[in-house]
């Protein structure tokens, strides 16, 4: 279908968009051929700052339906009665890769999914795991510089990645699930997701609990291994953001089924290890996972950059009956993610068409900006105002936390299995036979590009303090592997 004539970023039309004016034929290029300047200008313009972290990403729009009775622990109104259905996106990424970087490789998975409910949007911002390497954020950006180029060579290096690891032993459960078999997922749809945090939920009687949320794959886990990884990242590196666009243009639309863990605020404190330590899991025996919600990805974004490249979640956007947790990860990430779309997409990027709201209009103060749209007209911006501007609820999203004790940098075991090492031990004794010798040969692999010796070692050693087989076989196999 034609769509009329070409224009200008102006709208006037195009009467040439082959040749640049000269002056006469063959000479030099004139100033007065606007479109050439404005074009050119354009394109040197079109990128924005890539993610620092989860640069490599696709994402899809979907439906959220509650499929059981959760009242009894939130006030949220889309989870308030089953059946309610909410209109959601969810992007996906790889963590450490740049833009152009290929899906099938041995990282963790995010799971970024945006809730666009009647009080305003609720981002869950999780990964495909449910721990992580570290649990202060303090320590994120020089994780994070472990893993991406280093400053002289230009490159990734394994001494810089399993240098950190080593001297950071609270990294060894999640590095165990990293080189497990679900290390690398066969695509987006048959992998788990995790709120991987700690978040508070609150009751209309304002009684508060503590959740973890998962997210279960209906089309199971498949997953691939190193050397299929590394064939086809190599022959496909796009193969995870076109094989989720394809199943979704097929019609076979991929579902989770979702689900919470809940912990009685009052039991945190006595719990045998710290509720809110994201390298930690909740035991199921402890506190089983209750279902109540499906989650469906039905439609395809129109364009990759203007919502999935600009898309932006922040896990300090809640709605009421929902709210963060001691969790100093998360509290770190409640300015992180926020300030980093400040500076990529810009101070107006919450009302771009993926990110703002679909029940509700934004009433803010806030005006002005790049890209601002002039959305307030000639609304006072200020409160309190008489002339009718938006007002202050006074009743908070979630519910007050108690805190005792002396400001300080240290943190104190206080809970009788804050050890960095039982849980990655736990994981090891779950595998059978075939899962653990894949574990120690991805391992191994991967601790053979190690130039020094005393940093192998030490990597070793946290394995051992996990599971004194688990110390005993990698080691015998790292041998092997240097000579």
């Amino acid at each position: 279908m034609t769509q009329g004539p070409l224009t200008t970023e102006a709208g006037a039309p195009v009467a040439d968009n082959q040749n640049s004016e000269t002056a006469g034929v063959g000479g030099p290029v004139l100033v007065q051929d606007q479109l050439l300047l404005e074009k050119l200008a354009h394109f040197n313009r079109e990128r924005i700052p890539e993610r620092v972290v989860h640069a490599r990403g696709a994402g899809a729009y979907g439906t959220f339906t509650v499929t059981a009775d959760v009242t009894p622990y939130t006030r949220a109104k889309f989870l308030s009665e089953v059946g309610k259905e909410t209109e959601t996106f969810l992007r996906f990424s790889t963590v450490a890769g740049n833009l152009g970087a290929p899906d099938a490789v041995r990282d963790p998975r995010g799971f970024a999914l945006k809730f666009y409910t009647e009080e305003g949007n609720y981002d869950l911002v999780g990964n495909n795991t449910p721990v992580f390497f570290i649990k202060d954020a303090i320590k994120f950006p020089d994780f994070i510089h472990t893993q991406k180029r280093d400053p002289y060579t230009g490159s990734t290096e394994m001494d810089n990645v399993w240098d950190f690891w080593s001297l950071s032993p609270e990294s060894t459960h999640q590095v165990t699930w990293l080189f497990g078999d679900r290390g690398i997922p066969a695509s987006y749809r048959h992998m788990d997701g995790f709120g991987s945090h700690t978040y508070q939920w609150s009751n209309e009687a304002g009684e508060a609990f503590w959740v973890k949320y998962h997210f279960k794959t209906d089309q199971g886990i498949k997953t691939l291994t190193q050397a299929e990884a590394d064939k086809l990242a190599g022959a496909d590196p796009d193969s995870h953001q076109r094989d989720l666009r394809q199943a979704i243009e097929r019609g076979e639309f991929p579902s989770w089924t979702v689900g919470v863990q809940i912990m009685p605020v009052a039991e945190a404190a006595k719990y045998r290890f710290n509720p809110f330590d994201l390298t930690k899991v909740w035991p199921h025996a402890d506190y089983p996972v209750i279902e109540f919600g499906k989650l469906e990805l039905n439609r395809n974004p129109e364009n990759v950059f203007a919502e999935v490249e600009q898309s932006i979640f922040s896990p300090s956007h809640f709605v009421p009956g929902i709210g963060p947790s001691p969790d100093k990860m998360l509290q770190g990430r409640l300015f992180a993610y926020g300030d980093a779309h400040r500076y990529r997409v810009g101070i107006n990027a919450d009302h771009l068409p993926v990110n703002r709201p679909h029940a509700t209009e934004a009433r803010t103060n806030s005006r002005d900006g790049f890209l601002y749209d002039g959305r307030h007209k000639g609304a006072k911006n200020y409160e309190p105002n008489s002339f009718g501007g938006p007002f202050q609820t006074d009743r908070a999203l979630w519910q007050p936390v108690a805190v005792s004790g002396v400001t300080g940098e240290t943190e104190a075991p206080s809970h009788a299995e804050d050890n960095d090492f039982v849980q990655a031990g736990n994981l090891y004794r779950l595998m059978t036979e075939g899962e653990k010798g894949r574990l120690i040969d991805n391992l191994a692999g991967a601790l053979s590009g190690v130039s020094r010796d005393d940093i192998v070692e030490r990597a070793v050693n946290n394995f051992r303090q996990a599971d004194g087989d688990f110390g005993k076989r990698l080691e015998a196999a790292v041998q092997a592997l240097r000579g």
